[in-house]
């Protein structure tokens, strides 16, 4: 069977497990230029709550991997040169640890969100699939001379789950001793892995960047594990919506701040105003501004009162009569877990207060939700 065809007419590039996934008899659907498993066999509900239950394993090869590092300046000049981009503590950020991130521009908004992982004498930064080109063209043009951008071609696989560090161990007896946001560089089946213990449901787990001819024996190794089950995207977005976790593109974008994101915990006070280390960064003089002043739209979880979801796009209004546009659905659907719809989106500050009552326009109906506390469940990170 020939590759399909992404919307641009090009063909959707294959991550090295599609063979396995077909195996597993996986539906394949287009996905940021890749052909991805959205759901397998047994259905995204089914594979929702075995992730919550017992562990997830889920293919996100398509994630971009790049290495940063100075050669003749170490990691300290590597770091200090990430943050003119990035505003975090980067600087701040121990070897064997990672650190959430994001790229801004100079309006201020988000052109993509990262995981940054000290690896002691390089970092590595694991960035979205649709951007991953731009984030690589980006970085090279404005990162300085003395620093060294490399793409990392390898294989990339989340195990999530409660029972995610008891498969993992069985292949590797090094994770058990990893807290959450934890990294590691080990050797599992023979094969170079960089591991840590984070991602992208609420649960405990881990993510493992591997050789590209070593994931197939890892991944079947993992699902020989009775706890462990193949997940798709459909259940992925399903685990991150009720973790109240932002997909780049949906929930926020190049014309969203990092403050109006509810995503000010990932600027540290070294990087805010008065801070050792503050601004230097684009946009820094409207993100600090904002820390001071506020926004005038803020991302909130939103609880649908019917059973029927409300999906992203839908226009939010401040009463049933359609009088007054106050905000944007930017993600929903059902919450397995929740066991009711869910969702996230802006609304106009004045109407962020939790319980708040508005309306979500559905097919030409009016739908009331509850403005909610996100996220809709607990998450349950190793953190000691």
């Amino acid at each position: 069977m020939g590759n399909e065809k992404s919307e641009s007419g090009s063909a959707l590039r294959r991550t090295p497990l599609h063979d396995l996934h077909e195996k597993l008899g996986a539906r394949m659907v287009p996905f940021a230029g890749y052909e991805m498993p959205v759901q397998y066999p047994t259905g995204i509900m089914s594979e929702h709550r075995h992730t919550r239950e017992h562990a997830g394993l889920f293919d996100v090869s398509h994630m971009g991997q790049l290495i940063v590092d100075a050669p003749n300046g170490g990691a300290g000049e590597a770091a200090l040169v990430l943050e003119a981009l990035i505003p975090a503590d980067i600087v701040g950020l121990g070897e064997g640890r990672q650190r959430y991130g994001l790229l801004t521009n100079d309006a201020g908004g988000i052109e993509d969100d990262l995981m940054v992982q000290n690896l002691g004498d390089r970092y590595l930064l694991i960035v979205n699939a649709a951007t991953k080109e731009a984030d690589e063209k980006h970085l090279r043009e404005k990162l300085a001379s003395s620093v060294r951008v490399t793409r990392l071609d390898n294989a990339l696989i989340a195990l999530q789950g409660p029972e995610a560090e008891a498969a993992l161990s069985n292949v590797w007896s090094g994770c058990q001793d990893m807290r959450f946001m934890d990294v590691r560089e080990a050797q599992i089946l023979g094969h170079p892995c960089i591991v840590s213990r984070s991602g992208y449901t609420g649960e405990d787990g881990f993510e493992i960047s591997v050789p590209n001819d070593g994931v197939n024996a890892l991944a079947e190794a993992l699902l020989a594990h009775a706890a462990v089950q193949p997940v798709g995207l459909g259940a992925r977005d399903s685990l991150r919506l009720e973790a109240g976790l932002c997909l780049y593109g949906s929930d926020i974008d190049t014309e969203t701040t990092p403050c109006e994101a509810q995503l000010k915990w990932s600027i540290p006070k070294v990087r805010r105003t008065g801070g050792e280390r503050a601004g230097g960064f684009p946009g820094s003089d409207v993100i600090l501004a904002q820390f001071a002043e506020g926004t005038e739209r803020a991302r909130v979880g939103l609880r649908p009162e019917g059973k029927a979801p409300v999906r992203g796009g839908a226009p939010l209004f401040a009463d049933e009569n359609a009088g007054q546009k106050i905000g944007t659905v930017t993600s929903g659907g059902f919450g397995p877990s929740v066991g009711a719809p869910v969702a996230m989106g802006y609304l106009a500050a004045d109407y962020c207060t939790p319980d708040a009552r508005v309306f979500a326009e559905v097919r030409g109906k009016f739908l009331p939700i509850v403005v909610s506390q996100l996220p809709f469940i607990v998450p349950s990170y190793k953190r000691t």
